[in-house]
């Protein structure tokens, strides 16, 4: 049986397999050269095999593996053959050809996903089989929010891996909120200066009376997102960048008060926040902030080739609008329909701005508060409504509700789950999540360019939290995303949960600190005040 996550749509096996030696070669044909590049690399680490570089004259290459381009298929798709004349990965494209790889090194036993071999002596087989595949959607993200706690560059590179050993396509880098700005900006410095820093945090949910007081903090250069980009992309994994606008800003407020409501509050009080909820210091509606954010996004898109940007453009009260002078007065010259329709105009400002630049603007499910510019995407957050209504708008929708894919939510209601907020969503759960809701017709349900999960970080405070938190329903999410699966009624969660038992052992061997099936190890609960439940679902972004 082939224990593949996330499932192939088409899997025919045979018996016999290739076994891979140390004269073995890796013959890369033109337009897949990274990705053979790639695969020698990871499986040169894991297996100590040289796999040369093409073929020689004479080759039989019954033991060796071949990649190429393969008219008629879609860029995605793959069909891997392992069989007497050895492996032949073949794709419409280099991302098809690299989800070949991905499904090659599976084969390979869940040893090839280590970093170095534990026995130089062993042999590598791969059983004989006829896969064919493709992916559901085109959209298969995760977010990782990097503003409330900041995970260093080898963090993200290591994320990134994991998400391409899933088959995820997309990479939301969520960079910027009330508790800290991520990026570089060289026109702007004081967001780094200022607003990477913050002089304490909140230990546990928003409701915990602890903290952490000593200073909290990093960024990004732009070498350093060049960097993650590159690499991203050396995965056919796409990085979206997230600036947050006009709410969730007090960071960037703090290093530039002018930016805030100077009419309503003296914004030059304001540091960076150091606790979680909604804050309600949100930007001005004035042409100071709007031009200081297309400086932002200048510099923003000369670093990320993405086709979409993320403004956010999520829970942004109004309170401080409906007090100030300038925000009203801004209303009125506008012709707009109160403080919604002052939201909507500036959000509508960045995607024109954006869309004469080549990139489209997506954005949380408010952004459709007011009307939605044409061209943007909404990712929709609060359960399946602004998605559904975003389709019948004619609006593109990458579906993400909170209630069931986002994964800083706890995985069981047992009291040891860390820091355990909001739903309970186990790895079941997750498996039968449909991102397509039923009521769409198929032309609007093409509106639906896929699906994301998401990780907010208030009470995941380091890597080993994002592993737990993560893993294994993000095993579960991939292959919704991917596969072709029944709805959800039909969904074989048995047969996934079979095959999850080989993929805890390739998760193991990349070192991942999932939550085993059995529940949290010791070292993994947070007893206490921290691991008092809240039931239901927190405001807590």
């Amino acid at each position: 049986m082939t224990e593949l996550v996330p499932h192939p749509r088409s899997v025919v096996a045979a018996p016999g397999e290739v076994r891979l030696t140390a004269r073995s070669r890796l013959d890369a044909g033109a337009g897949t050269e990274g990705v053979g590049h790639w695969l020698r690399t990871v499986l040169g680490q894991s297996t100590g095999l040289p796999l040369h570089e093409g073929r020689q004259p004479g080759d039989n290459c019954g033991d060796g593996v071949t990649l190429r381009l393969a008219a008629g298929l879609g860029p995605e798709e793959y069909r891997l053959v392992s069989d007497r004349h050895g492996v032949l990965i073949e794709g419409g494209k280099a991302a098809g050809v690299f989800w070949g790889a991905q499904t090659l090194r599976q084969l390979l036993g869940p040893d090839a996903f280590r970093r170095a071999p534990l026995d130089r002596d062993r042999s590598w087989a791969v059983p004989y089989r006829t896969i064919e595949d493709a992916p559901r959607f085109r959209w298969r993200g995760t977010m990782l929010d990097v503003a409330r706690h900041f995970m260093p560059k080898e963090g993200v590179l290591r994320h990134l891996d994991l998400l391409a050993a899933h088959k995820l396509n997309v990479f939301h880098f969520h960079l910027t909120d009330d508790q800290g700005w991520r990026i570089e900006i060289r026109r702007h410095p004081r967001l780094t200066e200022i607003g990477s820093w913050r002089a304490r945090t909140k230990t546990g949910h928003r409701a915990s009376p602890l903290w952490e007081d000593k200073p909290h903090g990093g960024y990004y250069t732009q070498d350093d997102i060049r960097e993650i980009v590159a690499y991203a992309a050396e995965r056919h994994v796409t990085v979206v960048p997230e600036i947050d606008v006009p709410g969730h800003s007090q960071a960037a407020i703090a290093a530039y008060p002018e930016l805030g409501n100077t009419d309503v509050i003296d914004t030059s009080t304001l540091t960076v926040w150091d606790t979680w909820g909604i804050n309600p210091n949100v930007l001005a509606p004035t042409d100071t902030t709007l031009r200081f954010y297309e400086g932002v996004f200048e510099e923003v898109l000369a670093l990320f080739p993405s086709e979409f940007v993320h403004v956010g453009g999520d829970e942004c009260p109004k309170d401080q609008w409906r007090r100030s002078r300038t925000a009203q007065a801004r209303i009125r010259e506008l012709g707009l329909a109160g403080e919604d329709g002052l939201q909507s105009w500036f959000i509508g400002h960045f995607g024109t701005w954006l869309a004469e630049r080549g990139r489209r603007l997506i954005g949380w499910d408010e952004i459709l508060e007011g009307g939605l510019a044409e061209g943007a995407a909404v990712s929709s957050w609060r359960g399946y409504a602004g998605g559904i209504a975003a389709a019948r708008a004619g609006h593109d929708v990458v579906m993400c509700p909170e209630q069931q894919v986002y994964l800083d939510h706890r995985q069981d209601a047992g009291p040891e789950e860390p820091v355990p907020i909001g739903w309970v969503r186990t790895l079941e759960d997750v498996y039968r999540f449909e991102p397509v809701p039923p009521e769409l017709t198929p032309e609007e349900a093409r509106h639906v360019l896929g699906t994301q999960a998401n990780l907010w970080t208030e009470v995941v405070e380091d890597q080993g939290r994002v592993d737990y938190q993560a893993f294994p329903r993000l095993a579960a999410f991939a292959e919704v995303a991917w596969s072709a699966l029944p709805v959800p009624p039909e969904r074989d969660f048995a047969g996934f949960e079979r095959r999850m038992s080989v993929h805890y052992r390739r998760l193991d061997a990349l070192g991942v600190g999932y939550r085993p099936p059995t529940g949290p190890l010791p070292w993994q609960r947070r007893p206490g005040v921290l691991g008092r439940p809240i039931d239901g679902p927190p405001p807590i972004r």
